[in-house]
Formats: C-alpha cells, sequence, structure tokens
C-alpha cells in the first residue's frame, strides 16, 4: 500500500487530479516551478492542472510576463512565476556557481569574455527589447565572442545566473530573452532563511509526500538546509512510508484512481529524486531509453507509470501512438483515450489514437 499512498497524494498535490485552477499564473504559482527544457511538454504540464485550458493560453501567459521561464535551480529550464524566479535562483544559485565555473573553463569561456557578453546584451536589449535567440548569437559573434559547440547555451545559461537575462515572449520556433530587471518588474526580496522556510513550505505543498532528499535535490541545496527548512515549514504534516519520514500539505485527500497522459518531463516524475512510488525499477529505463536524459511522455493509471506514448503530427490530425509495459484493461484504455481526447482539445486538433 505504500507506494499507492503516497502516488495518490502526489496526483492529489500536484493538482494531475481534481484541479480547480483559472488561470496559468495559478498553476506555476501552486507548483512553485515546473520543468520546462521542452516547452511545448512543459505548456501540456500546465494545461493538464487547468481544467478547459488551451495551448494558446499558456501561450498568453508566457507572452505577457505572468510565467516565465529560466533557470532557477539543478541547471535546467523551469517555468516559474516573475516574482518568485530571483529569490529561487538566490538560494539554488551558490551551488550551481562552483558547477558553472569548472563548466567554462572546460569550453574556454572566460570572465572577460561572459562580461563582454553581458555587455552586449544589455546594449541591444535595454529599453524593453526583446531579441530571438539566434539574432543575439549574431551580436555575440559580431563582437568576437565565440558561439560555436555548447558555448552559446552556457553563455546564456550563465548570464541568466547572473540575472542579466531571462527568457521573453515566445516567436515562432525561435525562444527570445530580455533584460531580467525588464522583464521580472516587481521581484519579491526575502531574506535567506525566510526563502528556504518557503521553498520549502511550497515544495511539500505542492509535491508531498516527499522527504528532505528529494526537496534538497529538487531545490539545489544542502541537505542540512533542507532539513533545517522542512523542520520550520508551515502547513505541513509528516508521515513515515517505510520508516522514512514525508511532508505534505494538511488535509491532503489522495487521489486514488485515474489515467492521465502526461508530458514527458513532468513534476509528477522529475520532482523527486526517489521516483519508485510511481515508477516501477524494472521499467526506469524505458522512459529515459539508453539513460540519455530525455524523459518520454508517460500513460499513468492509478498513480503508477503503465507506459509512455508519442505524438507524430499530419497536417490533419495529431498520432498518438502507446507504448504499454504490460497489457492494459478496457477500463485503463478507455481512461487513456478519454485523457489524450484532453489533450487534442489542448493543442487544439484532432488527435488520433493508434495501437
Amino acid at each position: 500500500m505504500r507506494n499507492a499512498e503516497i502516488t495518490g497524494l502526489r496526483l492529489a498535490a500536484q493538482r494531475i487530479a481534481h484541479s480547480s485552477f483559472e488561470q496559468p499564473v495559478d498553476v506555476v504559482r501552486h507548483m512553485l516551478a515546473m520543468q520546462a527544457q521542452d516547452l511545448p511538454g512543459a505548456r501540456w504540464s500546465v494545461g493538464l492542472r487547468l481544467p478547459g485550458s488551451t495551448d494558446a493560453d499558456v501561450e498568453v501567459a508566457l507572452a505577457s510576463g505572468s510565467i516565465v521561464r529560466s533557470w532557477p535551480m539543478r541547471g535546467t529550464l523551469h517555468l516559474v512565476t516573475p516574482d518568485d524566479l530571483g529569490w529561487l535562483m538566490d538560494i539554488s544559485g551558490p551551488r550551481q556557481a562552483t558547477w558553472a565555473a569548472k563548466r567554462r573553463a572546460d569550453l574556454g569561456i572566460t570572465d572577460a569574455e561572459l562580461s563582454r557578453a553581458g555587455e552586449v546584451a544589455i546594449t541591444v536589449m535595454s529599453g524593453g527589447r526583446c531579441i530571438r535567440r539566434d539574432a543575439l548569437l549574431q551580436e555575440w559573434q559580431r563582437a568576437g565572442i565565440p558561439t560555436d559547440g555548447q558555448r552559446a547555451y552556457h553563455l546564456l545559461w550563465n548570464l541568466g545566473q547572473l540575472k542579466h537575462i531571462v527568457f521573453g515572449p515566445p516567436d515562432a520556433k525561435q525562444p527570445t530573452f530580455a533584460l531580467f530587471d525588464e522583464w521580472v518588474t516587481a521581484p519579491r526580496a526575502l531574506e535567506r532563511d525566510e526563502a528556504l522556510v518557503e521553498f520549502a513550505s511550497r515544495y511539500f505543498a505542492s509535491h508531498g509526500p516527499a522527504t528532505v532528499r528529494d526537496f534538497a535535490w529538487w531545490a539545489s541545496i544542502t541537505l542540512g538546509d533542507a532539513r533545517k527548512a522542512a523542520a520550520a515549514a508551515t502547513g505541513l504534516q509528516q508521515h513515515e512510508f517505510d520508516g522514512v519520514t514525508h511532508y505534505f500539505a494538511e488535509g491532503l485527500e489522495p487521489a486514488l484512481e485515474g489515467v492521465h497522459a502526461l508530458p514527458g518531463f513532468d513534476e509528477y516524475m522529475l520532482g523527486y529524486q526517489d521516483r519508485s512510488p510511481g515508477l516501477p525499477a524494472e521499467f526506469a529505463n524505458r522512459i529515459v531509453p539508453g539513460n540519455n536524459g530525455m524523459f518520454l511522455p508517460t500513460i499513468i493509471v492509478d498513480g503508477q507509470v503503465v507506459g509512455t506514448w508519442k505524438r507524430s503530427d499530419t497536417s490533419r490530425v495529431a498520432r498518438i501512438d502507446p507504448s504499454e509495459f504490460t497489457s492494459l484493461t478496457k477500463k485503463a484504455h478507455a481512461g487513456f483515450r478519454k485523457a489524450i481526447d484532453r489533450y487534442g482539445e489542448f493543442i487544439g486538433k484532432p488527435v488520433e489514437l493508434r495501437g
């Protein structure tokens, strides 16, 4: 029963089941941060927690700046609200800085080059101007800053960590960037101890049941800081599963049944260091083929990962190909059909479920 108890509560905490949110920003604020290196998948992560929403609704939220995309922790892109971004980066940034410095050295990016890249970005984006990624890279090249290989990504990432730039409104298939201070106009300022307590309170409320090790990994903080913050967090209850303390929101009721079609990098999978409650060990490599870091979209039945799915489009329909780990019941198949129909409503395109 341990796994069923944990996953039922997580589905409820993450609002994958029984959501009453009204706007994309409500989802992102509740979740605190949502992994977003795959932007179409991240938009669906918001959409599946927002009844009746469409892809366009999430695009509008990104374009308006009510939610933003950046690298707040773990060196990974997330969706966050603009008022939360700065203090999250202040907490998680120090541990990432050591790794960043080593990676810059490996790529031959000097401190002078990074500083010059920041100066160029400020020059071309000041005054509320947003610039496409390819155009920004061209400006750097004109300034004598090489952007070949992984240098471009790490220049962008480091300037993001320094709060010089942040992702701006989407422009077709190309990301855009804006100056941090011009796009994030009302950041919250929190003292470190206050920020750690809020970090813990909101992580466990939106992701619990989870352990302090889950939290420390997710937040890019030390285990000591995670323990201290969890002990001081508010609005939480504790329960031991197999002798390990888990924290979650007070009064949380589990969602015991349901079928869901999750995108590949959803917080239901990526929100924990230990994913075993919802992902049997024998199936772990099937959602990350070749252990290459690319998570496939998953089929969730009663909290458990039971398969993956892929989308391929024609001009008329979005084709969905499921891959089941074990044979699903007729009830589960019907539930997945319903989940995929909701996905079709979200993307605004008819879906064809194959297989």
